[in-house]
């Protein structure tokens, strides 16, 4: 099979589309005979289907755009949103901190859009896991159908569930990595320790920092330890060869504090029939 960077770009698949000069991008499917709309003039598919990757596409006004396929972080913003989606600068911290690779079996509580749903998916590879949950049907519905746009629905397992009910894996003891994104994180951690294997990480976003304080203690509590707390900020630089570089005016300020935690195991207590004998 040739490489995917070999292939032209193909009906059905992504497409993204770079405007040139102002740095705007739009996503679209392509398919036979139809128009994708811009504010600088028109592009048919059919002009783009057969092109390498990284073609020049001009639009009915002359207008220049780079087709290119999306990068996972663009999958993960263009998905159709239902709610707040884990933005890429949050995301790739906690993949690390969740220390997610191919094979892994993953458990997602807060399917929320699915944007991190998909990252999760891309890292653990086709023989990985990732059990999503959701209390909303809707959700996981509008999430799925983000994740099937991405081609990586063979590997999640969707459910509706409430938080602080018992994670329905067959892998108890065994799962690889744990995230909540939930308004009440803290009911979903008990939960969260009996399904990981000790020493795995389990992490959390949550927006306020009684959240995070609060969720800190109950994951001591829980068996947890190892906490790791962060913020993060993103501020884009404007690089113009003839005008200069500096600060972009708009950044991606505050999105949520960010917690991970590993699984420990406590000493056992001491038997109390041979501490008396001891005294």
């Amino acid at each position: 099979m040739a490489h995917a960077r070999a292939r032209p770009l193909e009906y059905g698949e992504s497409v993204l589309l770079w405007e040139i000069g102002r740095d705007r991008t739009f996503m679209i499917t392509l398919k036979p005979g139809e128009i994708f709309h811009t504010h600088r003039g028109q592009i048919a598919h059919d002009q783009i289907a057969g092109k390498p990757e990284g073609s020049l596409i001009h639009s009915s006004t002359g207008a220049g755009f780079w087709a290119f396929r999306p990068r996972l972080a663009e999958r993960m913003m263009k998905v159709r949103r239902r709610t707040q989606i884990v933005y890429p600068k949050d995301a790739g911290w906690l993949a690390l901190a969740l220390d997610l690779r191919p094979g892994m079996r993953v458990v997602e509580m807060g399917t929320g859009s699915g944007a991190f749903t998909i990252l999760l998916a891309q890292l653990v590879g086709p023989q990985g896991r990732v059990y999503t949950f959701d209390r909303r049907a809707d959700f996981l519905e509008n999430a799925m159908g983000n994740v099937a746009q991405a081609g990586l629905a063979d590997r999640v397992v969707a459910q509706v569930l409430e938080a602080g009910e018992p994670f329905p894996v067959e892998e108890e003891g065994e799962i690889d990595a744990v995230f909540l994104d939930l308004p009440e994180p803290w009911r979903a951690i008990p939960q969260a320790h009996r399904v990981l294997a000790p020493g795995r990480p389990l992490g959390l976003i949550v927006p306020t920092a009684e959240q995070l304080k609060r969720s800190a203690q109950v994951l001591e509590e829980a068996g947890f330890g190892a906490l790791e707390a962060v913020e993060l900020l993103e501020r884009r630089m404007l690089v113009r060869v003839r005008e200069g570089v500096r600060p972009s005016e708009l950044m991606v300020g505050f999105t949520g504090y960010l917690l991970v935690a590993r699984k420990v195991l406590r000493e056992p207590e001491p038997d109390e029939s041979l501490r008396n004998e001891n005294e």
